[in-house]
């Protein structure tokens, strides 16, 4: 048996049908993708010329990068918790990563509201 990571989870349950196993894996590289769009994101908006007080434009970018550190490692382990589930056959488990992307990009959008009407 090829050596798999992490054994703890590769030794529970059976083996799911391949096809949810790869939509599984396609879902953790999406969100991974979707961090490094906003760790630039988080990068250029504190390099572009934003018509905000430069405390409003530094807030948001903030958000963005630690939005940015934090998907990656939430996806890992929502990954884990569904892969877990298919080899269990239990059913799959609420996305972690949604509220919490949803409430950052929120206040970045309240931060960069407020900016730009007090910048103007």
């Amino acid at each position: 048996m090829p050596l798999r990571f992490p054994r703890r989870l590769y030794e529970r349950g059976s083996e799911p049908d391949p096809r949810f196993t790869l939509a599984n894996e396609r879902t953790f590289l999406a969100w991974t993708s979707f961090s490094l769009a906003i760790l630039a994101t988080g990068v250029a908006l504190d390099v572009i010329a934003v018509p905000a007080p430069r405390v409003f434009t530094f807030l948001a970018s903030l958000l963005l990068l630690v939005l940015g550190v934090v998907t990656p490692a939430v996806a890992w382990v929502q990954w884990m918790r569904t892969e877990a589930a298919l080899r269990e056959d239990r059913p799959l488990p609420a996305s972690n990563l949604m509220p919490i992307v949803a409430l950052l990009l929120t206040l970045v959008g309240i931060v960069l509201l407020v900016g730009v009407m007090l910048g103007r």
